[in-house]
């Protein structure tokens, strides 16, 4: 019923060269890793996956792999702050150059890769912390039509709202630390490609298996199995996650010391149409921005009591943010630069009149 961990770092063999079950060392293969990474190919409807020591090292290996020295990526105007420090900061000294896009705009999109090719199309829908969303299947049709792969950041929806590579996508990238995981017990990453999909140096999957090898950032069997673990309460966990954060969206909304509401699932929301039709909910996260500015939002965050302030998400408790100053600091004096009076939530699965009550006395 549940996966052996195999602790293991090397294998016995049966004679010179003569592998038992294709086993040798575990940074090559590992038989717990490998029953992860066959339920997430499944989960994403993949035709490989391959799980990571984290989230960010999925990104650099899947860049790395599907790109050469002198391309060009096409990133979102409000991506991931670890992800632009990747770019920035990382893979821009490798060769890498990247052009910041609101991918939210299709035409935005296709004259940005008119003016430059580019080798590849990065996606995060929902984004992270500001919640819009993107047409994957559009982007999936742009992005071909220029002869550039789409990869899409899947790590706040989870393969249970929404599967990108149904949609078109060429690549999926996970950190499983959040919603697959679940229980903020667990650091890792994924990465889940479509079946014959070719990058700079040929196939894509074999490329990345080629990298993951090559610099060894894979998920350990014990964090393999934790995330496996988590995986089984995916479904039940991302409706609760949904429906706490619809009550606690709609009372922000209602709240006269908040300005703004981003939640995909308000339908007064630029991608809320999109979203719909491309997702089977809105998810568990929620951002919202104060009358009272900077001051306030770091106020709020320190007055919760049921809402922990820490960064990450996904897990079954509820933890609240200050992205310009905690998780986004990153991007700060760049285009991606996040509103200084954001809050952040990552709602749980706790009673939601709980969570309410406590976001009502914190902003009063």
């Amino acid at each position: 019923m549940v996966p052996p961990i195999y602790q293991v770092s090397t294998y016995k063999q049966d004679g010179v060269g003569g592998l038992r079950e294709g086993y040798e060392y575990s940074r090559t293969a590992n038989p717990t890793r490998l029953a992860l990474e066959e339920c997430l190919a499944a989960l994403e409807g993949g035709d490989r996956a391959f799980a990571f020591a984290s989230g960010m090292a999925a990104e650099d290996c899947l860049l790395r792999a599907g790109c050469v020295p002198g391309d060009h990526v096409l990133i979102p105007d409000d991506a991931y702050g670890g992800t632009f420090r990747l770019f920035a900061r990382v893979l821009a000294g490798w060769g890498i150059s990247y052009r910041p896009v609101r991918l939210a705009d299709p035409r935005a999109v296709r004259d940005a890769l008119a003016e430059r090719p580019a080798r590849l199309l990065w996606a995060e829908t929902p984004t992270n912390p500001l919640l819009s969303i993107a047409d994957i299947g559009a982007l999936a049709q742009l992005a071909h039509e220029a002869g550039a792969l789409l990869v899409v950041d899947n790590t706040f929806a989870s393969p249970y709202l929404q599967q990108p590579l149904a949609l078109g996508a060429d690549a999926v990238v996970h950190s499983t630390t959040k919603y697959l995981g679940g229980h903020s017990d667990v650091v890792g990453g994924a990465v889940v490609t479509a079946a014959g999909v070719a990058g700079a140096h040929g196939p894509l999957a074999e490329q990345i298996a080629f990298v993951q090898n090559a610099t060894g950032a894979i998920a350990g069997p014990f964090d393999a199995w934790l995330t496996l673990r988590g995986v089984k309460t995916l479904a039940v966990r991302m409706e609760r996650h949904g429906q706490n954060a619809a009550r606690v969206a709609g009372m922000l909304a209602a709240h006269p010391a908040v300005t703004e509401v981003l939640y995909p699932g308000l339908p007064g929301h630029p991608g809320h149409e999109v979203a719909a039709k491309q997702m089977r909910g809105f998810g568990g996260m929620v951002s919202f921005r104060l009358r009272g500015g900077e001051a306030a939002a770091v106020a709020v965050c320190g007055r919760t009591r049921l809402f922990t302030l820490g960064e990450s998400l996904g897990g079954v408790e509820s933890l609240i943010e200050h992205p310009f100053r905690m998780t986004h600091a990153s991007v700060t004096g760049s285009p991606l630069e996040v509103p200084a009076d954001l809050v952040r939530l990552s709602v749980g699965i706790e009673t939601a009149e709980d969570l309410i009550e406590d976001l009502r006395q914190a902003l009063s």
